[in-house]
């Protein structure tokens, strides 16, 4: 498809969509990035970051980003396993030993990135813990997050529990035995060029950051010692909860997004073979479900799609399900999201990539909707 022209009346409409739908008050505000090619075809943003409508948002705007936070250590750990620092068959209580007990021993890498490491998807391994420190977080979990099912044999997404121990990883087999905040901006977020995007709100950041309105979407609280708040964590200034305390704008996320668009370079700089990507980009969950997916589709009255997992990217897959990729998507497209206001995918065949951040977090089910339309349209417009 190298070649053809974008449609701009649909990029148009694409805006249009958005705008109404923040008129009739769904969500705060949005911003966009879409790129083909390696050319920018549409960057804007519209809305506010809060209800009360007091302060607008703008290109330059910084989100958090949910569980897109997992998409950095997911990528880090495909570039240790690059590097022979563990195999994708390494089992992770080879390197967290305190991680024992069967079935939960049993669990690679590999059932790691895929959410199929037979741990149940709980938000939190105990009420009222701070998610500051790594240490303590990991504690918490191999403690009171006991395995529930065999490895490989159910898809269960991790809300936090699976990236908690992913980073611990990351910490325990790096050479120079850096902390998780140095080891994501020396070996990543720096060499990409990506300068807003950091675990925890940096003093170049603040005055431009959105601070989530979660509107009860989040089912529990987000502990910081160093920042007030039930859901503190999203304004401390450094922090380690690897799962989900990123922020990022929408052209750091892009430049991300179009590392994997070309294999996993950028500008000089390599963090993945293109090998790796395109393993990382299949479907390896087969026709699992998603049973955190399940349970949000059996409610909206459809049936469970399948989980559509790579090696830590959600993908598109081949059925005609809902999803936040669209329909239209082919089904190497991959990607990732966050609660109910984040996502950004990359079509291999379209070559192109979409970046969505958004303030008032929406409920799974609209937020899915809302994101499969906007793909499709994006999709008519590349195409």
């Amino acid at each position: 498809m190298t070649g053809k022209a974008f449609a701009q009346d649909r990029l148009d409409l694409l805006r249009g969509v958005v705008e109404d739908d923040i008129a009739q008050r769904k969500y705060w505000g949005t911003a966009i990035t879409i790129t083909q090619h390696g050319r920018t075809v549409l960057d804007f943003a519209t809305g506010h970051v809060d209800e009360a409508q007091t302060t607008p948002l703008a290109t330059d705007t910084v989100f958090s980003i949910f569980s897109v936070t997992k998409a950095f250590i997911n990528v880090l750990i495909l570039r240790a396993v690059e590097l022979g620092r563990l195999a994708l068959t390494t089992r992770v209580s080879e390197i967290i030993p305190e991680f024992s007990g069967a079935p939960r021993d049993r669990a690679t890498i590999y059932h790691f990135l895929t959410h199929t490491n037979g741990l149940p998807g709980v938000w939190e391994p105990r009420p009222g813990l701070y998610f500051d420190d790594l240490t303590e977080i990991v504690e918490a979990v191999i403690e009171n997050i006991h395995g529930a099912s065999e490895p490989g044999t159910r898809c269960d997404y991790a809300p936090m529990a699976n990236h908690a121990l992913l980073g611990e990883v990351l910490r325990r087999i790096d050479p120079a035995k850096r902390s998780i905040n140095d080891i994501l901006e020396q070996d990543l977020f720096i060499p990409l060029g990506m300068d807003d995007t950091r675990l925890g709100i940096r003093p170049h950041m603040r005055d431009r950051h959105a601070f989530p309105d979660f509107r009860g979407i989040v089912p529990i609280k987000e502990l910081s010692r160093n920042h007030p708040g039930d859901h503190g964590i999203f304004g401390a200034e450094t922090q380690e909860a690897v799962w989900m305390g990123s922020a990022s704008t929408t052209r750091d996320l892009t430049r991300f997004a179009d590392m994997l668009r070309r294999g996993g370079e950028l500008d000089g700089v390599r963090i993945l073979s293109p090998v790796m990507v395109a393993l990382a980009r299949r479907n390896h969950t087969g026709t699992l479900p998603n049973e955190l997916y399940k349970t949000v589709a059996l409610r909206a009255g459809r049936e469970a799609p399948p989980a559509y997992i790579g090696l830590g990217f959600s993908v598109r897959g081949d059925a005609l399900v809902t999803h936040q990729f669209g329909t239209l998507t082919s089904p190497e497209t991959f990607g990732n999201y966050g609660a109910g206001s984040t996502v950004y995918w990359i079509d291999p065949e379209l070559d192109a990539t979409f970046v969505g951040l958004s303030t008032g977090l929406l409920a799974q089910a609209p937020n899915i909707d809302r994101f499969q339309r906007l793909s499709d349209i994006v999709v008519g417009a590349l195409s």
